[in-house]
């Protein structure tokens, strides 16, 4: 079984999500992934808090595999919701279901709090499941209170183990984790994870094709561009790029044609016509590219150099470099304006926004909007401009004086942003926390906080705008 191990992540390899060490493994090779998710308990389960000594996955013909927990103490205290509970790398083939075995659990009543009797040895709960090679499968656990506290006096962990229903593709949403190796299929609706999608190293980037069904995902760590089928939640194709590439984050033009990859390893750009999946040029722009950002037409994409302090501006029909823009120390990335006559950008080491005019590509602002800019957003709708930082801090700009209009707590550093044009939600990655938390425009509250995968950086849903 494959072990997960401490690295920092390298600057050239993962230069879009914040620097920090994460838990990275290898891909999958001969295994498949098992990830297991717990569902809200019940409000019964309010007095009840219990820790998890271990999980492991049961094989038919015997033996057992352990599972790495990622919570081990549960606590049936509100709020409630789902859990990224554990996961491993596991030899395909058929599972008969989990055990269990329970550290300590206790229940709060009127006179304190009371220790529950445990059983000695492991609790296992039947329900037969595949691991099939170089995929993912996702299990939901729900506790029953009642059979699992029993008589008040003993704890025997019962649990409902299933496969998650599947929604349709129009109310799913998409996280890539760029330590987990794969991607965290969520629905946006009930937020709860449903799925999740083993892939090659690193995914960094997902650009969705609404009308094909089809997600493009950027690998850095295979130098690669994988096509997932959004309906059968595989990798259907992938295409090569040069080693060394080290894709960063795609753009994707409206009708689906062509594809844009931020290759940071060679500061190139490739264009990848997406019918045949194969890559018709290769453009030279500046050092250490991190996004691409195509206009609503989709004639021109602008890609920010982070280490040449440069926007290079491509010409999408000529498929070629058409002009340089110097701008602030390490632009990051940009975000047009509802009319498309603005573009903002931020930037990595420096305080100001530069606002730039599309057509003449000449500055017509810079306003100080505070130092460790990650994230921009711009809402269509309202012409606000959302601003995510290092720290846990998300502001409201006002689109025309660029002064922050509110501030709200986002509950930890932001790497990306979506809004879903279904739902009026604002989608925030937070990788230390390793969630996406969901944002109420209107309310201007938090939704919701969905737990994904290790190096969360990159969110995507059906429906964005």
């Amino acid at each position: 079984m494959r072990r997960f191990c401490i690295a920092v992540l390298m600057l050239a390899l993962f230069s879009g999500c914040q620097a920090q060490s994460v838990l990275v493994k290898p891909a999958l090779e001969e295994e498949g992934e098992l990830v297991v998710y717990l569902r809200p308990l019940p409000q019964e389960a309010e007095p009840l808090v219990f820790t998890l000594e271990a999980i492991s996955a049961v094989k038919e013909e015997g033996g057992s595999y352990p599972l790495t927990l990622s919570l081990k103490e549960i606590r049936g205290e509100k709020p409630q919701r789902q859990r990224f509970l554990a996961s491993a790398d596991l030899p395909p083939g058929g599972y008969a279901g989990l055990s269990f075995k329970i550290r300590n659990a206790s229940l709060k009543g009127e006179e304190g709090t009371a220790a529950l009797l445990l059983p000695e040895e492991f609790v296992t709960i039947g329900l037969p499941f595949h691991v099939a090679k170089r995929k993912a499968l996702l299990l939901s656990l729900a506790l029953d209170y009642r059979k699992s506290v029993g008589d008040g006096y003993r704890f025997s962990p019962a649990f409902s183990i299933f496969v998650p229903d599947r929604p349709p593709v129009g109310l799913l949403g998409y996280a890539a984790n760029s330590g987990s190796n794969n991607i965290t299929v969520f629905d946006k609706k009930e937020g709860q994870v449903v799925g999740v999608i083993a892939t090659g190293r690193g995914p960094k980037g997902i650009a969705l094709d609404r009308r094909s069904r089809r997600a493009y995902v950027t690998l850095a760590g295979d130098d690669t561009v994988e096509v997932v089928d959004a309906d059968a939640w595989e990798v259907v194709s992938h295409l090569r790029l040069q080693t060394g590439d080290h894709p960063q984050e795609p753009a994707l033009s409206g009708d689906g044609s062509i594809l844009l990859t931020a290759n940071s390893g060679s500061d190139t750009v490739s264009v990848v016509d997406t019918a045949s999946l194969i890559e018709v040029n290769r453009i030279q722009v500046g050092t250490s590219p991190n996004s691409v950002l195509m206009d609503r037409e989709g004639k021109r994409a602008y890609v920010f150099n982070t280490r040449t302090n440069t926007i290079s501006v491509i010409d999408i029909a000529s498929r070629s470099l058409t002009a340089t823009i110097t701008t602030l120390p390490g632009p990051l990335r940009g975000q047009f304006n509802r009319k498309g006559d603005r573009l903002y950008v931020i930037h990595e080491q420096s305080p100001y926004m530069t606002v730039f005019d599309p057509s003449s590509l000449s500055v017509q602002k810079r306003v100080f909007v505070g130092a460790g800019m990650t994230a921009v957003k711009v809402d269509e709708r309202t012409d606000l401009l959302y601003v995510g930082r290092k720290s846990d801090s998300l502001e409201i700009l006002d689109p025309f004086s660029l002064f922050p209009v509110d501030s709200i707590p986002a509950g930890g550093g932001i790497s990306n942003m979506t809004i879903d044009g279904d739902e009026n939600n604002l989608y925030l990655v937070l990788p230390e926390r390793k969630a996406v938390a969901v944002l109420g425009l209107v309310s201007r509250k938090m939704a919701s906080v969905i737990d994904v995968g290790e190096g969360a950086c990159w969110v995507a849903v059906m429906g964005e705008r």
